[in-house]
Formats: structure tokens, C-alpha cells, sequence
């Protein structure tokens, strides 16, 4: 029997297996912040006089038991019950009798879901900004490591100008500063209380909803109790944003090394144990470690949309699509932190190849150099521009000596301010109360 079940009334067996779903198998993961969500509940509800003191402490004790065994991977949610929330309650009230039954005053099952949703995506986003963290070190390094070895630049996937592995780790390093910029966006809204406002309509009972929020340490409220109803389903989008723009990061990165890695660029190596063979041809050391990082970037920038598209033209109140928002953003978060660990382990075996430039292919990298060169003499830009142009048309275009150290703008291979960013990554991560 559910908990909202009436006497004399049962549900369909085709209709509670396609209602629930596959709800079970995502509701482990709440478990914990359910468990917390509860012990704040409860301690109000004892502070404006709805439990006794030692109701409290039978509640808490009980609840504490439940923590422990889901931090020891125990807890199993009975084939019979609902959800994670009622196996909770039930457990409880078997463990301490009538005061288990008491827990649920003043508390809606949507307010209840959407405070555990509060509280295990602020714990994931976290997660993830750290993982995003180490990752941003790791490139930092690389940078600072290979800031003077060349590399070719390409627009429209021609050669273009000179660049270094030291521009090119740095600017993903960079970029992941500013996913983190949308991501602390979403952890901003994260951390706000929807607890208290019931099925969307608030409560008679003198909630004191200010309390639940501290000792949650959740930053503000969600004040409006039908809006705390309207949050849910927008703070999984904010948040899958967040996570579509780290995704698109890192499948660009992906990218350039499975480019770097062909055979035709040779501008980077991995150990052999980072790629594969093939089963009909012995030379092959594929990719596929990044290959896979590139394909799961790419899906994770769908799931705004997917979460858009549910959750479209939705009136106000609860819907139980809402449900399904579960399914779309959980294992897309699973996704992204799998993504971190194996690229933060990975990277750090790069091999870099020496003196690419020196191969004549790459000749032509040098004609901004040799117009620049020209304008420093006193020519005109235009007539620079076009007799370098006309050298090449000729083929007798040459250039020797090129420095990197000339270039010494902000950015630039010779000043990559990589300190400059590491400040702005650090006032990022302040966001996540993670420095």
C-alpha cells in the first residue's frame, strides 16, 4: 500500500509500472539528501511546536541509523514501496514506531522531492566544479611546459600563423573558466530552499521556513510557494546548461588531439596503453579514449534541450513529467564527471614533437611575420601585404629566425597570462565555496 493510499482503493499493476517508471533507479541517488531534507524538516516542526523534544530525538536517531546505512551502500529501496521517500518513512516508523508517522506534517511529497533535488544537485555541481578544477590545473602546467614549442595555426583548417602548445593548452584552460562562469549561475539557483512550500500552495501549520534553509545551509529561499513549484524542472535546465557548455569543452579538446594524433599531423603521442589496435590492421593506435570524450560532449549539449522540450508550456503547479527530468540530467552528470577523470588522467602523458615548423609544409606560417616585418621598416601595411603575397604567387617566399618571444601581447605565445587566468578560475571557484 502507498502512502497516499485511501482504504479500499489499488492501483493497476500496468498503471503504477509505467508511473513509476524507472524512478527507482535514480532515486537511490537522493537518498542521502532525502535524509537530510527530513532532519531539517523535523527539527522545525519540534522548534514550532508540532514534536515534542524526545519525538525529536527518536526521529533523528532513526534517520541518522537510515544515513549510515546508505553511506555504507545498505539501504534498498522494498520492491513493494513507491519511491525512496516512502521507504524512508516506512523504514523509520518501523525502527521508532508512532513518531515516524509525524515526520510528513507540514510537507508535501513536492516540496519534499524538490528540496533532495536541491540539495543532491548543489553536491554534484560542486563535484564537478572540482573535478573541472584539476583538470584546469593540468592544462595550466601543460602550457607553462610547452609555451615556446611551435605549433601550426589553422582557420578554416588551412595553415594560418605560428602558435605554440603553450597558446593551445591555455585556451582551454581558459575556456573551462568560463563554463564554470554558467555553471556557478546554476549553483547560485541550486542553492535555494523550495522546503515548506508544500504541493506549491504553502501550508496552516506556522512553517518557519527561514530555519530549514539554515540548517540546510542553502543561501536563500525559494519565497514564493507556487514558484518554489515552478523552480523544479528550471533549475535541472540551468544546471544541464552548465554542464552542455563544460561537455562542448571538452569534446572540442577531444578533437584537436584525435587531429593531432593522425598520422598526417604527428603533433602529439600518447602511451600506447591510451589507445587501441585494430583487429585486421597491426599498426593502428587508435583513439578512442578521446574518441568516446569528443561523443559524450557532443550528447551532453543536447540535454538542455531535451529538458526544454519536457518541461515546455507546463502551467503552473506540479506535473509528473517532472519525473522524467531525473532520467535526462542524472547520468548526463555522471557522464561529465567520468569525462574529467579520465582527460585528468590522460593529458598529463601527452608527448609532444619537437621542431614541427622546421617542416617545409608549414612555410607559409611565417607571412604575417615577414608583413609585419615590413611595417616596422616604414611600409605601408596594404603594399607590405601585397608584396609578400606576391613572393608567395612567385614561390620564392622564405622566412628565417622566427622568435616567439616577439610577441609579447596579452594572450600571446610570449605572454600567455596564465597567471592572469588562474586568478579568474580562482574567483570563479569562490562561487562554489571551493577556495
Amino acid at each position: 500500500m502507498k502512502l497516499w493510499q485511501k482504504d479500499h482503493t489499488d492501483t493497476a499493476g500496468l498503471v503504477e509500472q509505467f508511473t513509476v517508471g524507472r524512478d527507482k533507479d535514480f532515486d537511490l541517488l537522493l537518498a542521502e539528501a532525502d535524509v537530510q531534507g527530513s532532519l531539517a524538516h523535523t527539527a522545525m516542526l519540534c522548534y514550532v511546536g508540532l514534536l515534542t523534544a524526545d519525538e525529536l530525538e527518536q526521529i533523528h536517531k532513526g534517520l541518522h541509523h537510515i544515513g549510515q546505512q546508505i553511506a555504507e551502500g545498505a539501504f534498498r529501496i522494498a520492491t513493494e514501496v513507491e519511491d525512496v521517500h516512502s521507504q524512508i518513512e516506512l523504514q523509520l516508523t518501523q525502527e521508532i514506531g508512532e513518531a515516524g508517522k509525524k515526520i510528513h506534517s507540514g510537507r508535501s511529497r513536492n516540496d519534499q522531492v524538490a528540496v533532495a533535488i536541491k540539495l543532491f544537485l548543489k553536491k554534484e555541481i560542486k563535484e564537478i566544479a572540482g573535478l573541472a578544477a584539476t583538470l584546469f590545473d593540468e592544462l595550466q602546467g601543460l602550457s607553462e611546459r610547452y609555451r615556446y614549442h611551435l605549433l601550426p595555426g589553422y582557420t578554416h583548417l588551412q595553415v594560418a600563423m605560428p602558435s605554440s602548445f603553450g597558446l593551445w593548452f591555455g585556451a582551454y584552460a581558459e575556456s573551462l573558466v568560463d563554463d564554470l562562469e554558467l555553471l556557478a549561475a546554476a549553483y547560485k539557483i541550486t542553492d535555494k530552499n523550495p522546503l515548506g512550500s508544500g504541493a506549491g500552495y504553502g501550508s496552516s501549520f506556522p512553517l518557519d521556513r527561514q530555519l530549514t534553509t539554515t540548517l540546510l545551509q542553502l543561501g536563500d529561499l525559494h519565497y514564493n510557494a507556487v514558484y518554489a513549484q515552478m523552480s523544479r524542472g528550471k533549475t535541472e535546465r540551468f544546471v544541464a546548461t552548465g554542464i552542455a557548455a563544460l561537455g562542448a569543452t571538452l569534446a572540442r579538446l577531444s578533437m584537436d588531439i584525435c587531429l593531432f594524433m593522425n598520422q598526417n599531423f604527428s603533433f602529439i603521442r600518447f602511451p600506447e596503453a591510451l589507445t587501441t589496435g585494430s583487429s585486421i590492421m597491426p599498426h593502428k593506435k587508435n583513439p578512442d579514449l578521446f574518441e568516446l570524450v569528443r561523443g559524450k560532449g557532443n550528447r551532453l549539449q543536447s540535454i538542455p534541450n531535451e529538458l526544454a522540450l519536457l518541461t515546455t508550456n507546463l502551467p503552473s503547479g506540479y506535473h509528473r513529467e517532472l519525473q522524467l527530468t531525473k532520467e535526462v540530467l542524472f547520468p548526463a552528470i555522471e557522464t561529465l564527471k567520468d569525462c574529467f577523470r579520465i582527460l585528468s588522467f590522460a593529458l598529463p602523458q601527452v608527448q609532444v614533437k619537437e621542431g614541427i615548423l622546421e617542416d617545409p609544409a608549414y612555410r607559409y606560417l611565417f607571412t604575417v611575420e615577414a608583413v609585419n616585418d615590413k611595417v616596422r621598416e616604414g611600409m605601408p601595411f596594404r603594399e607590405a601585404y601585397r608584396a609578400v603575397g606576391n613572393s608567395v604567387e612567385q614561390g620564392s617566399f622564405a622566412y628565417e629566425g622566427f622568435d616567439p618571444a616577439r610577441h609579447t601581447h596579452e594572450g600571446s605565445m610570449g605572454n600567455l597570462c596564465n597567471p592572469e587566468i588562474a586568478a579568474a578560475m580562482k574567483k570563479v571557484l569562490q562561487q562554489f565555496a571551493l577556495v
